[in-house]
């Protein structure tokens, strides 16, 4: 019987967060071992099971953690030594696949991604098949490219087709394993270093690239096409966005179409950079509005992103503009959710809310606070990447400062939609602004109930716009920091 090896470390990492990702993260988010691999129901690895039945499959590690900064040495260390010796000891092997995310970093060392397919290949040898899925932001290296057969990405964002994608990329390995397909890969990039807000795959430029791309997927001899966003907040040589294609055999055709649509994404650049509203300009503006909630978008402090989410600078306006409506938002402090616990509900508190975790962005607000719910912070996520499983924010309060009501968490947990605030019976659909820090998943939570949406200019790790982000590994030229390159031509890097 077929034998197929199934094991990853999964994240997406940020280099400007002012802390590492520590092995914990894991423990916490989602570590399983053998035969708790072979039982993902959803996700990215619950496709590839679905699509593997009848096959004999190798259980490694799948470790997933929520975005953080880079991965601490010694935790990258462990989880990598634990894979290739159960990959080790699964050998000889038919082929391996690899639900990874793309965009992992460790310190001092680079992407993660790029290191642990090359440690795999290095293992198996040059005859096994390997294939890895990969998120759309993916940080896609030569790396990746020489040590995979197939690199397939998610093709939506919001992201709602990991099952699918993992089941694409099983078929993939299958058929490369049985000889029914020969895949060669060409990824072709240009240096676009862009937020996520324009990135929707529903509609606007990055939808319009998306369609592109997949079209050619219709096309006799193509088994499979990807366009990438980047994620933008790593710091690492070669960034950028654009296409990866993988034809039946024929490399000169992946690299000509591939080439092809990394300079349509390139003359995309401008549609790809939102506008930014200071906070205080966006409640005054959003005021005008009635009926559905306004949104205001701190997507700089998106923990989707990699940001620890304790940000007050949104709820500093918000109490300050002294509204006459309820307002909604969030930060991630462990130390005021404490002190609510240790009060009770009902009571009044004296806080210093947000900029404990990352204070290189910010100060702390001081208010007093009333303590109107308490809870143990979890609650059941409704899709996306974890679809029905239990979210953990740790101690967790809903506090009222005037018209705001907050809610203070003490670990910080991915955004799907806006299941973190109704775990706190804050109304969502009553609110007359909410605080969202995320630049893309509101349009699940709050899909046709908001009256208008603002994305806000604030200090943090997860900025709207990289125009103005000192990147120390990254090297210039790149958009939008530069808006026009002479002579720029992609970076073609080529497959096996």
């Amino acid at each position: 019987m077929t034998r197929i090896a199934v094991g990853s470390i999964f994240t997406e990492s940020n280099h400007l967060v002012g802390r590492l990702t520590e092995l914990g993260d894991f423990e916490r988010t989602e570590l399983r071992r053998g035969e708790a691999v072979l039982a993902a129901s959803n996700g990215v690895l619950g496709g590839m099971m679905q699509a593997l039945q009848g096959i004999s499959v190798v259980p490694l590690i799948y470790a997933s953690a929520v975005p953080g900064g880079p991965l601490r040495a010694s935790c990258y260390a462990a989880l990598k030594q634990e894979l290739l010796a159960r990959l080790r000891e699964a050998l000889p092997l038919d082929g391996v696949l690899m639900p990874q995310h793309g965009a992992a970093a460790v310190e001092e060392l680079g992407s993660l991604d790029g290191d642990l397919l090359s440690a795999v290949r290095d293992l198996v040898g040059p005859q096994v098949p390997i294939v890895a899925t990969l998120d759309c932001h993916a940080h896609v290296t030569a790396e990746m490219v020489a040590s995979a057969n197939g690199l397939v990405a998610w093709e939506t964002y919001p992201h709602r087709d990991t099952f699918t994608t993992g089941e694409r990329g099983a078929r993939l390995l299958l058929d490369t394993v049985s000889g029914r397909a020969r895949p060669t890969m060409a990824m072709a990039k240009v240096p676009v270093i862009v937020g996520g807000f324009m990135g929707s795959t529903d509609d606007g430029p990055f939808a319009t690239f998306m369609q592109r791309t997949k079209a050619l997927e219709r096309q006799a001899g193509m088994l499979s096409t990807s366009a990438f966003l980047v994620q933008p907040q790593l710091d690492l040589p070669g960034m950028g966005g654009g296409a990866l294609v993988i034809t039946d055999g024929d490399a000169a055709r992946a690299e000509r179409e591939a080439v092809a649509l990394a300079r349509q994404y390139w003359d995309l650049r401008f549609q790809l950079e939102p506008r930014i509203w200071e906070p205080g300009e966006a409640i005054q503006d959003g005021l005008r509005h009635q009926g559905a909630p306004v949104l205001l978008l701190e997507t700089s402090d998106c923990i989707g992103g990699g940001a620890t989410g304790d940000s007050a600078a949104v709820l500093k306006a918000l109490v300050q503009a002294a509204l006459p409506d309820s307002a909604l938002a969030y930060v991630i402090d462990p130390e005021a959710a404490a002190a609510c616990h240790r009060a009770g509900a009902g009571a009044r508190v004296d806080l210093a809310i947000g900029h404990a975790l990352d204070p290189q962005w910010g100060a702390p607000l001081h208010a007093m606070a009333v303590v109107e719910k308490l809870t143990d912070g979890r609650f059941v996520y409704s899709g996306g990447i974890w679809a029905g499983q239990t979210g953990d924010m740790g101690p967790a309060a809903c506090v009222r400062i005037g018209t705001v009501q907050v809610l203070l968490a003490s670990r910080g947990t991915y955004d799907w939609a806006d299941e973190q605030y109704r775990s706190l019976g804050m109304d969502t659909a009553s609110a007359r602004f909410i605080v969202v820090k995320n630049p893309m998943n509101y349009r699940v939570g709050y899909a046709g109930h908001h009256s208008a949406i603002y994305v806000l200019d604030t200090p943090g790790p997860t900025p709207a716009s990289l125009r103005h982000v000192k990147f120390q590994r990254l090297a210039r030229p790149f958009f939008p920091q530069d808006e026009e390159i002479p002579g720029m031509e992609p970076t073609v890097l080529r497959g096996r």
